[in-house]
């Protein structure tokens, strides 16, 4: 789960770490109160979507005087940010960030994220904040620094003193930056993120450190845990199949194919979709019911997948282990029923009551295209979708 940058500065400032004050609105009206109440300008007016690069986009801007900020603000409303990593479609902003400004001397970049080459996880630092660190690594990634914490142990100070000279501060910036490292490690750790990135971590030109922007996404899996992180979650930035599906605890992303798949097990179905376009065909989504899903999950994933106007045919293709094909059988009936399926539909079953799964489909008068094996699938899927 992803959240907005002012979100992310309030749960950091908690864990102690030091962030501009700010505060989100939602109109122009308020930007310039929130300017007064801020205190001296300049401020900045910064746009809040889920997505980087928003500089560049025209979503940030430095305001003088509380007039600009609420004029930045109102240009900023109801706009269609578009940057790299929103696609051309680009976000309408809804929200805008307004804070202090400060006298910026030196930018730096810091991330905590898991590398799954060591299992563990790596503080990743360099002095060439503010930029894409994406360039940094393909440009100069001798200027990337990299710091694997023992998670039986955690982030020492010989560690973050370690990253801190790397970084080239002086003493009085390294006193500055461990416990900001080692506060920032806590955040990852205790609210189960699986990204933390602060970029840039500034250095000011009264020689203190501050976490000018900062990016959180979290774990889904241990949301659960942190009931007021999941309540941050904005809906508006996401995609609507994708917010239905975890409402029914189903793993799903939307592609831009046209063909369907509904499959158990994230392996098998990135295995699915490889083989789709292997014979020529593009899928339309990523969608993975589990090993335990009941019958009511497998009709709404069918329902969802068929939301998709760009759907022409959908392949479901099971192993079944914990999760029985006679089970799958019976969403499917069920869910071709309720929504009148007319694309081609090839199914693919084995392992647990294959049998009893295959002649269910078999007697249930539906035009279901039977198939053995995950190649026979792919060909008849893409086959009846191309003609």
């Amino acid at each position: 789960m992803n959240i907005h940058e002012y979100q992310a500065k309030a749960i950091l400032r908690n864990f102690g770490v030091p962030v501009p004050e700010g505060h989100v609105v939602y109109n122009s009206n308020s930007a310039r109160d929130w300017a007064n109440r801020l205190g001296d300008g300049p401020w900045a007016v910064k746009a809040q979507i889920h997505a980087g690069g928003r500089g560049k986009g025209g979503g940030v801007k430095i305001a003088k005087t509380r007039d600009e900020v609420k004029q930045f603000a109102r240009d900023m409303f109801g706009m269609t940010l578009v940057t790299h990593q929103t696609g051309p479609e680009g976000k309408v902003v809804k929200r805008v960030l307004v804070e202090q400004g400060c006298n910026i001397a030196d930018e730096f970049y810091v991330s905590f994220l898991v590398d799954r080459a060591t299992d563990k996880v790596t503080l990743m630092a360099s002095a060439e904040g503010g930029m894409d660190i994406e360039e940094v690594a393909a440009n100069t990634p001798e200027k990337i620094f990299f710091e694997a914490v023992d998670p039986t142990v955690g982030l020492t100070a010989f560690q973050a003193r370690r990253v801190a000279f790397s970084l080239g501060f002086e003493i009085a910036q390294v006193k500055q930056a461990v416990p900001l490292l080692m506060n920032l490690y806590k955040t990852f750790v205790e609210a189960d993120c699986s990204l933390l990135e602060i970029n840039p971590l500034v250095l000011t030109g009264e020689g203190t450190l501050l976490c000018l922007d900062a990016k959180l996404n979290f774990d889904d899996n241990a949301l659960f845990r942190h009931l007021q992180i999941r309540d941050l979650r904005d809906y508006d930035e996401e995609d609507a199949n994708e917010i239905e599906a975890s409402q029914y605890d189903l793993s799903y992303i939307a592609l831009d194919g046209n063909i369907g798949c509904l499959v158990n097990g994230a392996g098998l179905a990135m295995a699915t979709m490889d083989i789709i376009q292997h014979y020529g065909g593009d899928p339309a989504n990523f969608l993975d019911v589990g090993g335990g899903a009941t019958i009511e999950r497998v009709t709404e994933a069918f329902k969802l997948i068929l939301s998709d106007d760009k759907v022409k045919g959908i392949l479901v293709n099971i192993f079944g282990g914990i999760m029985k094909c006679d089970v799958i059988a019976t969403g499917v009936i069920e869910a071709a029923k309720q929504t009148g399926i007319e694309v081609p539909l090839v199914v693919r079953l084995e392992g647990t009551n294959v049998d009893k799964g295959k002649q269910m489909l078999a007697e249930s008068g539906l035009n279901i295209i039977a198939a053995d094996g995950m190649a026979d699938a792919a060909e008849k899927i893409v086959a009846a979708v191309k003609a």
